[in-house]
C-alpha cells in the first residue's frame, strides 16, 4: 500500500469519526428545538445556530467533511467510501451509549446487516487497485440531476411508506452522495471546479433535509439511513462514472454482493417503527428568535 493511499485511508477514518459524532449531537439538539420549516429558513437557521451544542456538532461535521475532501485527493472514491461507510456501526454505538434511546431488534438487525456488508467490502479491498479515470462532465451532471429527482420523491410521496424521518434521511443521503460524486470531479481542478457550486447546493439541500428529519425520526432512521446512502452510492459511482476497476475473480463478486447487503441494511432501518426517545442535556427553553 502506497503512502498516498495510506494517508487517504487515515483521513477517511478521521472523517467518519467526526461526522458520526456530529450526527448524534445535531440529532439530539434539533429534536429539542421548536419545529423547523423550509418556509421560514431564517428563523430555522437562527434556532439551529443559536443552540451551542448543535453548533459544536455542526463545526465538527465541517471538519469531518474537510477530512473527507482530503481523503479523496489521495485515494479512489470507492475505497474512501468503503472506509466511511463503517460509520453506521459507530453511529449505532454512539446512539446507544450517549443517549437514552433503546435500539430495537429491528434497528440492531439493520445495523448488523449493514456492518456485514461493509465487512464484505473490506474483504474485497484486498484486490483494490488505485486505478480509475476522470468522469465526463455530462456523466457527473446526469448523476446529480437524477439524484435530485430521487431525493424529491423520497422526501415527498416516499416518506409516507417508511419510518418517520427515514424519507428525509434517504433524501439527505442521496444528495450528500451526489455532492461527493461532484467533489471527486472538482478535486481534479481545471474546468472541473465548475462543479463546486453544484457540490455546495447538494450539501445545502441535504443539510436541510437531514435537520428536518432529525425532528421527525430517530437517529438511525435519519442519520443512519443517510450515512448508508451517502457511502453506498458513491461506491457505485466510482465503478460506473470513474471506471475504478472491480477486483478480479471472486473478490469482484464479493464487492457487488457487499453493495447489495448494505442496501438491504438501509431498507431494514428505513422500515416503520417506534421512535426512540432522545436524551436531553438541559431543560432550558428555546425562544423564538424571530420575536414571534
Amino acid at each position: 500500500m502506497t503512502f498516498r493511499l495510506t494517508l487517504g485511508l487515515v483521513l477517511a477514518l478521521g472523517s467518519t469519526l467526526a461526522l458520526n459524532w456530529a450526527f448524534v449531537v445535531q440529532h439530539g439538539e434539533a429534536a429539542r428545538l421548536p419545529p423547523l420549516a423550509l418556509r421560514r429558513p431564517i428563523r430555522s437557521l437562527r434556532l439551529l445556530f443559536g443552540a451551542p451544542r448543535w453548533l459544536l456538532g455542526f463545526g465538527t461535521g465541517i471538519v469531518g467533511w474537510a477530512l473527507y475532501v482530503g481523503a479523496l485527493a489521495f485515494a479512489p472514491l470507492s475505497l474512501v467510501q468503503a472506509v466511511s461507510a463503517g460509520g453506521i456501526g459507530l453511529l449505532a454505538l454512539l446512539v446507544s451509549r450517549t443517549t437514552d434511546a433503546v435500539l430495537s431488534r429491528r434497528e440492531w438487525l439493520g445495523v448488523g446487516t449493514a456492518v456485514g456488508g461493509l465487512a464484505l467490502l473490506g474483504i474485497s479491498l484486498a484486490g483494490q487497485r488505485t486505478g480509475g479515470d476522470h468522469a465526463s462532465w455530462q456523466a457527473v451532471t446526469a448523476w446529480v440531476v437524477t439524484s435530485g429527482a430521487v431525493a424529491a420523491v423520497a422526501a415527498g410521496p416516499g416518506a409516507r411508506v417508511v419510518a418517520a424521518g427515514a424519507g428525509l434521511g434517504v433524501a439527505a443521503g442521496v444528495l450528500y452522495a451526489a455532492g461527493d460524486v461532484g467533489t471527486k470531479a472538482a478535486v481534479g481542478g481545471g474546468s472541473a471546479l465548475l462543479f463546486v457550486p453544484v457540490v455546495l447546493a447538494c450539501h445545502g439541500l441535504a443539510f436541510a433535509a437531514l435537520q428536518l428529519g432529525f425532528q421527525r425520526g430517530g437517529a438511525l432512521a435519519t442519520a443512519g439511513v443517510a450515512t448508508l446512502f451517502t457511502n453506498a452510492l458513491p461506491i457505485l459511482a466510482g465503478l460506473v462514472l470513474y471506471r475504478e476497476p472491480l477486483p478480479a475473480g471472486g473478490l469482484g463478486i464479493v464487492r457487488l454482493a457487499a453493495f447489495a447487503v448494505v442496501v438491504v441494511g438501509a431498507a431494514i432501518l428505513a422500515r416503520g417503527g417506534p421512535v426512540a426517545p432522545v436524551k436531553t442535556h438541559a431543560a432550558r427553553p428555546y425562544p423564538d428568535p424571530s420575536g414571534a
